[in-house]
C-alpha cells in the first residue's frame, strides 16, 4: 500500500511537511525555530517525528535530501531541546544505576495497559494497543542500530548479539518488525508502515521519539543504553500478558507470535544486555553510569505517559486513539 504524507496537527508539523515535499533543498531554507508550545502536545511531537522519519523511511513525497539540511536540522534542534527539558522534568531525580536495574528485575504490580488487556479488555482495545505499538514495532530495533558505532569492545558484541535476534537471526521470516505485521494482519489491521501514523497521539509518538533521540545524539549514547535496557529486562512479563490476552480475545496463532517470541527472547537478552552491555561498559567508561540510569528514569517516565493515556481512555470508555478505529467502542469482545 502505497504510503500518503500525514496531515499536520499544528504550524510546526505543517511546517516540516510544507518544507519537505515542495521539491529538494536549495540550503537557503531557515524554518522558525519552535519555542513556546508544549512538547508533549501533537503538534511537537509530530514534527519532531517527521523530522526522524527522514533518517529512517524517509517521508512520503520528500527529497532525500531534506534528511541532513542545515535550516531543517536547526529547526529538529529547537524541538529535541524542549522535549529533552520536559523529559528530564517527568524523570525527576534519578536514583543510582545499580538502584534502577535491581529495581526493573523485581518490579511488582498491576502490569499497565498488558494487565488490564488481560484481565479485562476489549476486542477494539487490544487493536487499538497493536496501532499504538505499530509506530515502533514495525522497524523494530531500528533506533537502537544508531548506537552499534558509538560503544565498543565486548559491549558491542553484545549489543550487536541481541539486534541480530530482533532482525531474526539470520532468518528473514523471523525478524520481529515482520512477525509484528503478521500479527496486526491476524487482528485485521493494516500493517503496512507508517499506515496509522494520523491515528496515532502524541505520547505514543514520545516513546519512539525519545528513542530515535538518544540513537542519534553521540553526547546521549548512555541514555541510549539505558532506554535499550529497560525495553529489554522488564519487556518478558508484559510480552507473556500480552500474548495470554490476545489468546483469550480470539486471536490465532500469528496473532499472538510476536509475544511469545519475546517472551523466550527478552529473556535472554535481559542476561546480555545487563551483564554484556551495562556491565562491561561501565567497568570501561564509568563515568556513563548516571546516562544510562537516566535512559532508564527518561523510559519509564515516557512509558507512563503513555499507559496513563490509555488506560485513562479505556477506562472512560473513549477510543485512545486521535480516530477511532471501525470496530470500536462498544464493539464485540473478540477477534474471531
Amino acid at each position: 500500500m502505497r504510503r500518503l504524507p500525514p496531515a499536520a496537527r499544528g504550524p510546526l508539523s505543517a511546517a516540516v511537511l510544507d518544507l519537505v515535499t515542495a521539491g529538494p533543498p536549495d540550503g537557503t531554507a531557515r524554518p522558525e525555530p519552535a519555542g513556546g508550545g508544549d512538547p508533549w502536545g501533537e503538534d511537537h511531537q509530530l514534527a519532531l517525528h517527521l523530522c526522524y522519519e527522514l533518517h529512517d523511511r524517509g517521508l512520503p513525497g520528500a527529497h532525500p535530501g531534506w534528511e541532513w539540511d542545515v535550516g531543517l536540522l536547526g529547526f529538529r534542534q529547537s524541538l529535541e531541546g524542549p522535549f529533552l527539558a520536559a523529559v528530564r522534568a517527568e524523570a525527576g531525580p534519578v536514583p543510582p544505576l545499580a538502584e534502577l536495574v535491581e529495581g526493573m528485575l523485581t518490579a511488582t504490580g498491576d502490569g499497565g495497559p498488558s494487565g488490564h488487556l488481560l484481565t479485562e479488555g476489549e476486542r477494539w482495545q487490544a487493536r487499538e494497543y497493536l496501532v499504538h505499538r505499530s509506530v515502533y514495532h514495525l522497524k523494530e530495533a531500528d533506533p537502537q542500530l544508531w548506537l552499534l558505532p558509538r560503544i565498543h569492545g565486548p559491549a558491542q558484541a553484545a549489543l550487536m548479539t541481541i539486534t541480530f535476534d530482533e532482525y531474526g537471526a539470520g532468518r528473514p521470516e523471523r525478524a520481529h518488525a515482520l512477525l509484528f505485521a503478521r500479527m496486526m494482519a491476524d487482528l485485521r489491521l493494516e500493517p503496512s508502515y507508517g499506515h496509522y501514523l494520523d491515528a496515532v497521539p502524541a505520547p505514543a509518538l514520545a516513546v519512539v521519539n525519545l528513542m530515535t533521540l538518544f540513537g542519534l545524539h553521540r553526547s546521549l549514547r548512555g541514555a541510549a543504553v539505558g532506554q535499550f535496557a529497560a525495553i529489554e529486562i522488564t519487556s518478558p512479563p508484559g510480552a507473556a500478558r500480552l500474548a495470554a490476552a490476545l489468546a483469550r480475545l480470539g486471536a490465532g496463532p500469528d496473532g499472538t507470535l510476536f509475544y511469545r517470541e519475546h517472551i523466550e527472547a527478552d529473556a535472554v537478552h535481559e542476561q546480555l544486555v545487563r551483564r554484556g552491555v551495562i556491565d562491561e561498559l561501565t567497568a570501561t567508561e564509568p563515568e556513563l553510569a548516571p546516562d544510562i540510569a537516566f535512559g532508564i528514569a527518561a523510559a519509564g517516565a515516557v512509558d507512563e505517559r503513555f499507559a496513563a493515556h490509555l488506560l485513562g481512555h479505556w477506562r472512560a470508555g473513549r477510543s485512545s486513539l486521535r480516530s477511532a478505529l471501525p470496530d470500536g467502542p462498544g464493539g464485540a469482545g473478540r477477534l474471531g
